[in-house]
């Protein structure tokens, strides 16, 4: 992992990111404590709907009864 410093993050933005792009990950400091990492994007997994186990029983869709309306009201 490269470390650079916040200006000479600054001054050479372009170029770090292209380092990123190859696979490189930077880490950023300011003095000795980090402030960022950068790091390439990875495009987020994809999750079908329906992802939970189970299924509803056929009652869940039925009306609430009156006086439970009213508690939640």
């Amino acid at each position: 992992m490269r470390v650079v410093t916040v200006r000479e993050a600054r001054a050479h933005l372009s170029r770090l990111l292209e380092e990123v792009r190859r696979g490189e990950t930077i880490l950023i400091v300011r003095g000795r404590t980090p402030v960022a990492r950068l790091v390439p994007y990875e495009e987020p997994e994809r999750r079908p709907l329906g992802f939970v186990p189970g299924r509803l029983e056929e009652c869940f869709f039925e009306p609430l009864p009156e006086e439970e309306l009213a508690a939640w009201e």
